[in-house]
């Protein structure tokens, strides 16, 4: 039996020394977690698309995605993941929040200090590995 693995973009938004993380909401699966916000990839999308479509359905801002940065493979008890970060420009700071009940710009040096969802730990690394 083949493993069907569902493709999330994740948005690594990079201001100063700070990049942008959302809270899960309590109604949402791994709520609690800090992300780099994003979502599932349609069939129809490229990473790019699906990005920009995500952070103004869940965010409320226009923006610019970029190139892939970093991959993650996740196994969560749900289902497997890969997890797709692109370095993304938004708009504007004015967010109208959907799926998360927080938004912070955590500096770069702490974001393994935050509670993350565990397919995000490996994207943070890399952040760290190239910021730092």
């Amino acid at each position: 039996m083949t493993e069907y693995i569902v493709l999330v973009a994740a948005a690594i938004v990079i201001e100063g020394d700070k990049v942008l993380l959302g809270r899960r909401g309590p109604n949402v699966p791994l709520n609690g977690c800090w992300e780099f916000p994003g979502g599932k990839i349609e069939y129809w999308e490229t990473p790019q698309e699906c990005l920009e479509r995500e952070l103004f359905e869940e965010l409320g801002v226009a923006s610019k995605a970029g190139a892939i940065i970093a991959e993650s493979d996740y196994q969560y008890a749900e289902g497997a993941i890969k997890l797709l970060a692109l370095l993304t420009v938004i708009a504007d700071h004015n967010f109208t929040l959907t799926v998360h009940d927080k938004i912070e710009w955590v500096p770069v040096t702490s974001l393994l200090e935050c509670k993350l969802a565990p397919a995000d730990i490996a994207i943070a690394k890399k952040i760290m590995e190239m910021v730092c």
